[in-house]
């Protein structure tokens, strides 16, 4: 668990367009890193391309001395690097127990129950409602199940795309402290997020992008003494020009 995972150099073109331009992210087990920047910035594309959804056009996504780019998106799970996609996707016919079990893959016995058991430790609304059908779940309540479906297999490393999308501020608080949580228990976190301030308030080491690139790489707390830094990320200077601002 102690394995760091290194993305260097990627480059991810969608259509004619390169949607991420070379950058460079460490991920360290046991730490919450954020993922900032404007709609449009390449963050959610770099998301498939670690998760083998988009296969990278260049780069490396290493862990451990292997190459993860461009490998199928079971393989990566395999490996210990699970997604939660942006959107509370979950198999809505399924009661919540039955996705945990299709999440699960080959986990049997003892160590499918502890599994199952950590889940709803760190969710008591999941074991309440285990027998319910997850397309009837609250919006906080399916981003509970979506976040439990990428644990159950323990991964290495979890990455988050759009913790609070569409949530309200209730549940959000609700689910702070179940992040640094899985921190605590030694996996890495990836959290790539819009609220600016939930970011900034979980993360050990935030990464900023700017129409493709890294245009920040450091602590959240100089973010919080600097604000212009996020601010010229989100606005840049052209397009500040191009409104008269």
């Amino acid at each position: 668990m102690s394995t760091p995972l290194t993305i260097d150099n990627l480059v991810i073109v969608r259509g004619t367009k390169v949607a991420v331009d070379g950058i460079k992210i460490n991920l360290n087990p046991g730490k919450i890193t954020a993922l900032m920047g404007p709609n449009g910035a390449g963050k959610t594309s770099t998301v498939l391309g670690i998760s083998g959804v988009v296969e990278p056009a260049f780069g490396e996504i290493c862990m451990a001395g292997r190459d993860y780019k461009g490998a199928d998106s079971d393989v990566i799970r395999r490996a210990g690097i699970a997604t939660v996609p942006e959107g509370h996707q979950v198999l809505r016919e399924l009661t919540v127990k039955e996705n945990l079990l299709v999440a699960a893959g080959d986990l049997t016995g003892a160590e499918l129950t502890a599994a199952i058991d950590w889940i709803y430790e760190l969710f008591p609304e999941l074991r309440e409602r285990a027998n319910h059908i997850a397309g009837d779940l609250s919006g906080g309540q399916q981003q509970m199940v979506a976040i439990a479906q990428a644990l159950v297999v323990t991964p290495r490393f979890l990455i988050i795309d759009e913790l609070s999308f569409g949530l309200a501020p209730a549940i959000v608080n609700r689910l702070v402290p179940v992040i640094r949580r899985i921190a605590e228990k030694g996996i890495g976190v990836l959290l790539i997020e819009q609220f600016t301030q939930l970011a900034l308030k979980l993360a050990d080491h935030v990464y900023v992008m700017s129409r493709g690139g890294i245009s920040y790489d450091g602590g959240p707390e100089k973010l919080r003494q600097d604000p212009d830094i996020l601010h010229q990320a989100y606005f840049p200077v052209s397009d500040r020009e191009a409104v008269g601002l």
